[in-house]
């Protein structure tokens, strides 16, 4: 269960670390762009071998199809409320730039890093140690999301220390995640562990396909393409080594 929050922590820190490099300098949007390109590259990694994969082999397709059902349209459904709160579309960077939206952008970045860091949890407790694709996919793709979108709320006028307490708040709850991952897998099935790990592929999914892809080539224009296939290239030798 410690090993479990610890490697949450790590993996959740990104969060925090993001949010203050954003307060130290402004970040050009192309450089965003790419690095948010490179974590959707890590990501399409960790879901492919991460999750789905290691999902069938631990209980089944069925469980897996199920989950991967349930999650997309969880996170789905749970997006559009983020829409309607914050007025905004559903790109993360952009959620940001409402007035109010603190709560909806704290809400979007717990629904992106729970189903991640769950899994996490659920690797420690079934013996198969840490991921490491998988841990870098989450760190990497925090960084952006968090740069983004502090420099966004800080240019709006909400004090540093505000941002700060906020972000460490969501990663402190995505730590969490990664605790009750273990705790679910020690008293469950192969068959609820598989399922689990299908919700988390479809609600990342959802999510980059809805939201960090197109920000991504926005930001980061032609080059994006092969910056994502790269972090894909990354993320899959950390995953087969």
């Amino acid at each position: 269960m410690v090993s479990a929050l610890g490697w949450g922590a790590l993996a959740a820190a990104s969060l925090v670390v993001g949010a203050g490099l954003a307060l130290v300098r402004p970040w050009p949007e192309r450089f965003v762009g790419l690095v948010l390109g490179f974590g959707a590259g890590a990501l399409i990694s960790a879901v492919s071998f991460e999750l789905a994969e290691e999902g069938v082999k631990t209980g089944g397709a069925w469980p897996v199809a199920l989950g991967l059902a349930l999650g997309a349209l969880v996170y789905y459904a749970l997006d559009g409320v983020i829409d309607r709160r914050g007025n905004t579309g559903r790109a993360k960077e952009r959620r940001a730039s409402a007035s109010g939206a603190g709560t909806a952008l704290a809400l979007g970045a717990f629904l992106d890093g729970v189903p991640e860091q769950l899994v996490l949890g659920l690797g420690l407790a079934g013996g198969t140690g840490v991921s490491a694709g998988l841990l870098a996919a989450i760190f990497v793709s925090n960084l952006p999301e968090a740069i983004g979108s502090a420099s966004s709320m800080h240019a709006s006028g909400r004090p540093r220390a505000t941002i700060m307490w906020m972000w460490a708040a969501v990663a402190a709850l995505c730590t969490l995640a990664s605790g009750t991952g273990y705790l679910l897998a020690d008293a469950s099935s192969g068959e609820l562990a598989a399922g689990i790990n299908g919700f988390a592929a479809g609600a990342l999914l959802v999510m980059l396909v809805d939201s960090m892809v197109p920000e991504a080539v926005k930001q980061g224009g032609r080059p994006t393409g092969l910056v994502t296939a790269l972090g894909f290239a990354v993320a899959a030798g950390l995953s087969i080594a």
